[in-house]
């Protein structure tokens, strides 16, 4: 997806975001100094290994993880920490989630009707029933569900069809940002491709902004303007998705593309899977930053690597 004609200005500032998991001995530090812009209209993709903190940092967006350190901004107000109902009222229309599985996140003994309706419910967003019938209907239609499902159980529906309900549910409260946490990756294949295009075709007629979170770097560069690379809570590479899927710097970036499937029988008969090893890295004393190596093209590298990152980008010009 092109970046061209995308208006740059800031929907979602993360910066030094840290998050942790429980007390003492048991504490876990999940997230560490993260920091990334999203812009308003684009597609902002998430990419890593399972564990790696993806998740997490969405969760901690729209409030459900707390945040430990750093701040989390939006339309340039502050929404980590404490902040007031009005606010809190605000968020809730302004920033959904799309879940990774249909059938966990929807009330299984709820009809659609009301599942679709629930955040309408929560911050009082209709007029009467009649207003509230009526935004559900568009909502299922928009989806390409038709409106008298809104009297079925998820239960009776397929896996791809659950999704769309999700997806309405997301779509009714005219959100600005969508957070979508691997909303593929337990459907079917042969349905991937359909809830792709599903949400692309809601970003252009409605001027949504997705965070994207996915593992798969090949549906990555289909879907995303930008794209940050995680490994165990730290981004190592952040850019645009063709720069970085044409010229990766990370190791680790590296070894994930290489990791792709090729369709073409011969190239993947040939194709050689990198492996990263992050202790071959010596960082005892040149310690890794987070750098801009070119135009908006960063990596956390030290200065020995961001060297070595330059003068690869210089022989590839």
């Amino acid at each position: 997806m092109s970046s061209e004609n995308i208006q740059r200005e800031k929907l979602l500032e993360v910066k030094d975001l840290w998050v942790s998991f429980g007390k003492g001995r048991k504490k876990f530090q999940a997230i560490k100094g993260v920091s990334f812009d999203i812009y308003k209209g684009e597609t902002f993709g998430l990419v890593g290994e399972s564990g790696s903190g993806k998740t997490t940092i969405g969760r901690a967006i729209i409030r459900i993880n707390p945040v430990e350190k750093g701040e989390i901004i939006f339309k340039g107000k502050r929404i980590s920490g404490k902040i007031d109902k009005e606010t809190n009222k605000e968020l809730i229309r302004n920033i959904q989630m799309i879940f990774q599985d249909p059938m966990a996140s929807l009330n299984e003994r709820a009809k659609v009707d009301y599942i679709v309706s629930e955040g309408l419910y929560n911050i009082h967003g209709f007029t009467d029933e009649a207003d509230r019938q009526a935004k559900v209907r568009k909502a299922m239609m928009d989806v390409g569900l038709p409106p008298e499902f809104a009297t079925r159980f998820p239960h009776e529906f397929s896996g791809g069809q659950r999704q769309r309900i999700g997806i309405a549910r997301t779509l009714i409260m005219n959100p600005e940002l969508v957070i979508a946490d691997e909303p593929i990756s337990a459907l079917d294949v042969s349905i991937r491709a359909q809830v792709l295009n599903l949400l692309m075709d809601l970003q252009r007629q409605y001027g949504l902004t997705y965070l994207f979170i996915a593992h798969d770097l090949s549906i990555m560069r289909f879907i995303t303007n930008r794209l940050a690379v995680i490994y165990k809570g730290q981004i190592v590479e952040l850019g645009e998705t063709e720069k970085v899927f044409q010229h990766a710097l990370h190791p680790y970036t590296k070894a994930l593309i290489s990791a792709i499937p090729q369709p073409d029988p011969l190239s993947e008969r040939n194709r050689t899977v990198l492996q990263y090893d992050p202790s071959v890295h010596d960082y005892t004393v040149d310690k890794p930053v987070w750098t801009e190596i070119e135009e908006g093209h960063w990596v956390l590298a030290n200065e020995a690597e961001q060297a070595a990152y330059r003068a690869e980008i210089q022989e590839n010009l």
